[in-house]
């Protein structure tokens, strides 16, 4: 009969666990976070050596694409449409880029090929089925891996904006691209001297405030974890917060103060899922282009993390009867359902659930001093570290590529000005038959199209496809 209450203790156990570690994470970064935003030089450099470690693995998951590609195009010539297997191929091609279906469907219906041909490997359906899940992954990769080359590419040109218009000093914003400074609803209102004000006088200050206020509740936090277990004096602040509302019988201040307790908490505690990369599988990414796998991962950290979470937050403030050690207080539903292995497991409950979050000390300061990403780079992985040397090289790397990726938008920015002046003058024709957003097939035997991301602010990128590549 107790073999639930045995289950709950160690979902709660390996739940707090995973808890007093993210909330060690996030109890520095998250005000970090917005110290290091109002520093715009710190800013720059770190979203250069983000661009220059995500150029490998971009160009990484493109070669990838690549060789599969090339072995789905092996395997259409081999398997033709009168083939039983030939569903299969149908099925892996509606997984490839358009264009790449269009080619490999010329080819595999021309009558005039010999379909006997001995010197193609026939592929079995259990090939075909490790081919179908190589696709997937490889084309969700090379999606994911591009929108996020764009959206850095975005940053680094902003924040480089930034910067020249604080150095010009005329009062109004001038954008690099005119692509980037379309206005939104609000345009009217956000006019270039009010964004100029905002970018380089206010924001900065705005976001240290924010940072100094979340420092303030980081350090209530911490020193609430590691003295909440301590009943007379009472020397948890959140604790000490809700008794005075209490005993004012506010209600509104005892809801206020749950609120934002509960709520920083549970802020500090989810950030680090939406930055963690578990084999670089697992990981949330944006544009929508989080795959299936990873959201399931991310959901069933979020499930356990909320049981434990509330029973921590419960123990901050004293209202949880078993650490209290008052029988005459009025006991919460939630820790009646969740808390009852603190009576099975005494333990647990003089161990492990009192003094376990103390460690979250040590967890902060080791985030504070960027151990854990010291230790990465010192066994080869790339990191962010301040003054490091391989930080340096990739940071003149991510410039480097910065400079490339601007001239290279400038001159199709131009293009795309001279065509639109033509078209205006002379008509909606180029005077060759096509517009200027058409497929086109270069003389290399090429095909290149523009891609653009969610936002609409991204474009003129080329994708090619080789046609001896696929």
């Amino acid at each position: 009969e107790k073999l639930s209450i045995i289950l709950v203790t160690a979902s709660n156990t390996w739940g707090l666990f995973l808890l007093v570690l993210l909330l060690g994470y996030g109890l520095v970064e998250v005000p970090r976070k917005y110290w290091n935003a109002a520093k715009k030089g710190h800013q720059l450099s770190f979203t250069y050596f983000q661009i220059a470690k995500l150029s490998t693995e971009k160009s990484e998951a493109e070669e990838n694409l690549e060789d599969i590609l090339d072995e789905i195009k092996k395997a259409a010539e081999a398997i033709r449409y009168n083939h039983p297997l030939h569903k299969h191929i149908d099925t892996i091609m509606t997984k490839c880029p358009e264009e790449f279906q269009d080619k490999v469907s010329k080819r595999t219906m021309d009558d005039y090929e010999d379909y006997g041909s001995n010197d193609i490997e026939m592929p079995t359906q259990r090939t075909l089925v490790k081919l179908h899940s190589k696709v997937i992954y490889a084309v969700m990769h090379e999606r994911r891996t591009y929108f996020e080359w764009c959206k850095l590419l975005e940053r680094a040109f902003e924040l480089e904006d930034v910067e020249k218009n604080i150095l010009n000093g005329d009062g109004y914003f001038k954008h690099t691209f005119q692509s980037t400074s379309k206005r939104s609803l609000f345009g009217s209102l956000y006019t270039p001297k009010i964004e100029w004000y905002w970018k380089t006088v206010f924001s900065p200050w705005v976001l240290r405030f924010v940072a100094i206020v979340l420092s303030i509740f980081s350090v209530a936090v911490i020193w609430s974890e590691v003295v909440f277990f301590n009943k007379n004096p009472i020397l948890s602040l959140f604790a000490i917060f809700v008794n005075l509302a209490a005993d004012n019988y506010s209600y509104f201040y005892i809801e206020l103060a749950s609120f934002l307790t509960i709520a920083y908490m549970s802020v500090c505690a989810y950030y680090p899922i939406f930055k963690i990369r578990v084999f670089n599988y697992y990981y949330l990414a944006d544009h929508h282009q989080t795959d299936e796998n990873s959201l399931l991962f991310s959901a069933i950290l979020f499930c356990r993390l909320t049981p434990p979470l509330c029973l921590n937050f419960l123990g901050l403030i004293h209202l949880d009867s078993h650490i209290t050690g008052d029988e005459n207080m009025l006991e919460t539903s939630f820790t009646a359902i969740m808390g009852r292995h603190m009576d099975v497991l005494p333990f647990m409950a003089d161990g492990f659930y009192i003094y376990y979050p103390i460690t979250v000390v040590v967890l902060c300061i080791a985030t504070y001093f960027s151990l854990g990403s010291r230790c990465l780079g010192f066994l080869g992985f790339q990191q962010f570290i301040g003054e490091d040397e391989m930080t340096q090289d990739y940071t003149d790397e991510g410039r480097e590529i910065v400079k490339r990726e601007k001239r290279r938008r400038q001159r199709a920015e131009d293009g795309e000005t001279r065509r639109r002046e033509f078209f205006n003058r002379y008509g909606p024709n180029n005077g060759h038959g096509y517009s200027s957003g058409d497929y086109s097939s270069s003389e290399n035997g090429r095909y290149s199209h523009n891609r653009e991301s969610d936002n609409g602010t991204v474009k003129g990128t080329t994708k090619s496809y080789n046609d001896t590549r696929g």
